[in-house]
């Protein structure tokens, strides 16, 4: 199969030194290289963890059940404040 990769600078100059000290084609290289990360075995990834974070509440006054509502609103005013404007 064929792909595009974007490699680091100094993964690509590795890889090529390899390439050269052996006499194996790049391609050759980057597979083997890949093949022997992926058959590790014993190695297992840290869970992901992702921190929440409380963004505050909901301002006073405001009903969230009607957001659309509010951002057309919202929306209205402004296009009416740029064609003040322009007058």
């Amino acid at each position: 199969m064929r792909t595009t990769l974007t490699l680091d600078d100094q993964l690509a100059k590795a890889l090529k030194e390899i390439a050269h000290r052996t006499g194996k084609p790049f391609k050759d290289v980057v597979n083997e290289t890949l093949r022997g990360g992926l058959q590790k075995k014993g190695v297992q990834p840290k869970p992901y963890r992702l921190k929440t974070v409380s963004l505050g509440g909901v301002l006073g006054g405001l009903n969230l059940d009607k957001a659309l509502s509010i951002a057309d609103a919202l929306e209205d005013e402004e296009i009416a404040r740029k064609l003040e404007m322009r007058k």
